[in-house]
Order: structure tokens, then C-alpha cells, then sequence
């Protein structure tokens, strides 16, 4: 499953990956189209293996008890995990995520 998600997070330059009805994914993708990012976006919960990736996202978020809060949304730019909603809000008001989206290519401005 590793794999698979890795390979889903370098598809484009921003992936999130997702649950329908998440608000907090919600409020992730709604910025993220607000800075005119076209991410590729993975609903988990219509994904056939989305259980098991989200498993794997959770260990990647908080270690290898995969325990410690959701797994959605998890944000990748440039094919690294930035983390969930808390991170990226966090980066965008210290001024840090607008410049990491241009070195990953997803804005051009």
C-alpha cells in the first residue's frame, strides 16, 4: 500500500487525499483552489483500497502505530507529505506555503 500511495502523491504537484463530507478536507482544497492550485484529489472513501490507504497515511502522519488523529486530509506537495489541515493552514498564515507551491511547480505567479 505504501506504493500506491506514493505513487498517487507524485501524480501532481499538490495531492490531497480526502474523505467525501470532510469538512476539514474541505476547508484544505477550498484554500488550496482559492491560490489557483490544481491538486489532484483522492477520495478515500470511494477509493476500492481506500481503508488501506488511509491506514498508511495515518502511519505516515504519526508513526508506525498509525495513531494519533485523522489521516484526512494529508497533503503532499511536490511528492512529500506537508501533514493535514493544521499544517498547511498553519504554513499558509506564516507566509511559508505559497513559496513551497511554487518550488513543488503548482503556482506560477
Amino acid at each position: 500500500m505504501a506504493e500506491r500511495v506514493a505513487r498517487l502523491a507524485s501524480e501532481r504537484a499538490v495531492v490531497v487525499f480526502t474523505k467525501s463530507g470532510c469538512c476539514m478536507s474541505t476547508a484544505v482544497t477550498t484554500l488550496l483552489g482559492e491560490l489557483a492550485v490544481s491538486a489532484a484529489v483522492h477520495e478515500l472513501d470511494r477509493e476500492p483500497l481506500g481503508k488501506e490507504m488511509e491506514k498508511e497515511l495515518a502511519r505516515r502522519l504519526y508513526g508506525s502505530g498509525g495513531r494519533g488523529g485523522p489521516a484526512v486530509p494529508a497533503v503532499f506537495i511536490g511528492g512529500s507529505l506537508v501533514g493535514g489541515t493544521s499544517k498547511v493552514m498553519a504554513m499558509h498564515l506564516k507566509g511559508e506555503l505559497v513559496p513551497l507551491l511554487k518550488s513543488a511547480g503548482a503556482l506560477w505567479l
